[in-house]
Order: structure tokens, then C-alpha cells, then sequence
């Protein structure tokens, strides 16, 4: 149950980002038998969460000699996790990923070797980083194999990261296109146009779409322009169901901002 709550959140805060709207910081339950996260209270601030010292756990104080003497004690196992640490700390400067980002490609010589095959292809390496920690990971994990056996291929994620970075096709339709791609071997491109995948970057069309939800939804256009802001996510929502998620999210964002303003 854990772990299914964790899956079905990390889809549900992926596509409330996609669809710009904001994560709220709230305490959530798993309904099992739904297979769905749902909201029971929300939380602020730290306090709420009632943080504090655990008493049976009294703090460790030691010291610089301390660490060295333990490090020098240490295995050859070491020289293995400073050979990581170097590995990681390139990727970190060549490519500007973050520590963890980083931590987590270095992780196994296989996957820092995919990242690297992703990233030749030309790919964003911020976003060949995401999914490859994201979508490709959970479908291995799911499948139980290797990334050395992964039905979507280095050179594959890299060309469908091509299409994201063309706005050919928005993150939120990309996982379409990557489920589609996890069984059929297809190039990124033929599967996009087969299944009419192509994001609506037409400025008239997105702009009906617009002017629809708008009209269709005065309370949120209230709340918006009364100050709640994240009452425009409501309104991306009903653009983005309205274009079955073909439309360009910066677009919606901006013609609604533009709109709302006056």
C-alpha cells in the first residue's frame, strides 16, 4: 500500500505541475481498494507536523580526529565510492545537475552510461536525468529487469526528449508516448503522429479553449481576480481536459494570465 501510494503520487503532483497548478502541502490518505491518495487536512507550517526531539534518541557529539580514524579503517570499498563521488561531482559541473540528481545517475556504471547515451542524442540533460529517475525507473522497477535490458532505448528517450524540447509534444503527453514506446518499437516520432500526439501550439485554437473555460467557470476567474492566484490552475485544468492535453501548458498560462488581467 506504501508503495502504491507513493506511484500514484508521484503521477498526481506530475500532472498538477503540468497542468500549472501548485502542490499543496497537505496530509493525505490511501484508499487500497480505489488505488488513490485523498486529502484529509492541510498543513502549513513545520509546527503542524508536531516536530521535535526524540528523547530515546540522545544526540552523538564527535570530532574531526574521530571521522579520520574511522575513514583510514575503512575497506577498498572506498576507493570505489570516491571514484563515484568524482563521477558524480563532473556530472554536477558539466551538465549542472544537482547533488542528488547526480548521486542517483552514478548510482550503478549502467545508468551513468544511459544518462550519457540519452544526453549524446542532444537531449536537455536536466530532463534526460527526470525521466530516466522517473518513468524508466518505475517501469523497470515494475518489470523487474536492468536498465541494460530496458525495451526503450539511450538513443529512443533521447528522441523523444527531442520532441518535448521542439514543443512537438508537452511532458504531460510524453508519458503517453513513453508507455507506448515501453512495448512497441516504434521511433518516438511515428508513435506521436500514429496515435495524433502532436501538441496545438495554434494560438486560435488554444485561445477558444480559453475563452471556453473562462466563460464556463466565474467562480475561479472571481477568486482569481480577487487574489488567489492558484485559482488559475482550475481554469488550466478545464483548458487542458477541453484539448485532451494537446495544448502547449506555457501557452494556456500565459493567455490566461493576459486574459484574467483585464
Amino acid at each position: 500500500n506504501l508503495e502504491d501510494a507513493i506511484n500514484y503520487e508521484i503521477e498526481r503532483q506530475e500532472e498538477v505541475l503540468e497542468d500549472g497548478g501548485h502542490i499543496v502541502q497537505e496530509t493525505r490518505t490511501f484508499d487500497p481498494a480505489r488505488g488513490i491518495t485523498l486529502s484529509m487536512r492541510s498543513k502549513e507550517n513545520a509546527h503542524d507536523y508536531r516536530y521535535m526531539p526524540e528523547p530515546d534518541l540522545p544526540p552523538i557529539v564527535t570530532s574531526e580526529e574521530t571521522i579520520e580514524k574511522y575513514r583510514s579503517e575503512l575497506p577498498e570499498l572506498v576507493v570505489t565510492i570516491a571514484a563515484d563521488a568524482v563521477l558524480a561531482a563532473s556530472l554536477e559541473k558539466e551538465y549542472g545537475l544537482s547533488d542528488y540528481d547526480a548521486g542517483i545517475i552514478t548510482s550503478s556504471r549502467a545508468m551513468a552510461e544511459y544518462f550519457d547515451a540519452v544526453v549524446a542524442t542532444g537531449a536537455d540533460p536536466k530532463l534526460a536525468a527526470n525521466w530516466i529517475m522517473g518513468d524508466l525507473a518505475k517501469n523497470l522497477n515494475e518489470d523487474g529487469i536492468d536498465i541494460t535490458k530496458s525495451p526503450v532505448s539511450a538513443e529512443r528517450l533521447g528522441k523523444m526528449i527531442g520532441l518535448i524540447m521542439k514543443d512537438t509534444i508537452s511532458g504531460k503527453i510524453a508519458k503517453k508516448v513513453f508507455k507506448e514506446m515501453w512495448t512497441n518499437e516504434d521511433e518516438p516520432e511515428k508513435i506521436v503522429k500514429d496515435k495524433g500526439l502532436v501538441q496545438i501550439t495554434d494560438t486560435g485554437a488554444i485561445e477558444a479553449a480559453v475563452d471556453a473555460a473562462i466563460a464556463a467557470n466565474p467562480k475561479a476567474v472571481e477568486e482569481y481576480k480577487g487574489g488567489k492566484k492558484k485559482a488559475i490552475g482550475a481554469l488550466v485544468g478545464q483548458v487542458m481536459k477541453a484539448t485532451r492535453g494537446k495544448a502547449n501548458p506555457q501557452m494556456v498560462n500565459k493567455m490566461l494570465a493576459e486574459k484574467l488581467a483585464d
